[in-house]
C-alpha cells in the first residue's frame, strides 16, 4: 500500500499537524518538517535543536515500535508562549514506552533516555483506541 504523507496547519502561528509512513524515510522527513516549522515560527535556536533531536527520537521510536502496516503516526507541534509541546501518535497503543536500562552491546533501547535528558517534561497519553500519544515539552523562557 502506498501511503502519502498529508499536511495540515490547524494555526497559523501555533499548531501543526503531519500525517507520516512508519518508515525511516517518514521518521527523516518528521525532522526536517520540524526544524522548518519551528524557523518559520522563530523559535529560539537552541530550542529549535532540541526539539529536532526530540522530534527525531520521538518518530523512530513511532516508526520502529509504533508500526502497524498501513498505518501511518502523526506528528503534532505545539507553540504556546512559554513552551513548545512535541506529540507523536502512533496505533500501537497496547505497546507502551518504557525507560530502561540500553544494553551496552545494543544499537538501540536509547531513545527515552534521551527524552528524558533533553525535556522538562516528557509522558504518554492513550486514546482514543488503538492509539497512543508520546509527548515532549520544552520550556521557551530557561533561566
Amino acid at each position: 500500500m502506498n501511503q502519502q504523507n498529508t499536511t495540515q496547519v490547524l494555526s497559523p502561528t501555533g499548531h501543526f499537524s503531519v500525517l507520516l509512513s512508519p518508515t525511516p524515510r517518514g521518521a527523516r522527513l518528521a525532522r526536517l518538517l520540524a526544524v522548518e516549522w519551528m524557523r518559520d515560527h522563530e523559535v529560539p535556536y537552541g530550542v529549535t535543536e532540541t526539539a529536532a533531536q526530540v522530534v527525531a527520537e520521538l518518530a523512530t521510536n513511532a516508526a520502529t515500535h509504533g508500526r502497524v502496516a498501513g498505518r501511518s503516526f502523526r506528528l503534532a507541534l505545539l507553540s504556546q508562549p512559554d513552551v513548545l509541546r512535541i506529540e507523536v501518535t502512533d496505533t500501537r497503543g497496547e505497546d507502551l514506552p518504557r525507560l530502561q536500562p540500553p544494553s551496552p552491546e545494543g544499537d538501540s533501547g536509547r531513545g527515552l533516555l534521551i527524552i528524558e535528558a533533553l525535556a522538562d517534561r516528557w509522558g504518554v497519553e492513550l486514546g482514543p483506541a488503538p492509539r497512543k500519544t508520546v509527548w515532549a515539552e520544552l520550556d521557551l523562557t530557561r533561566p
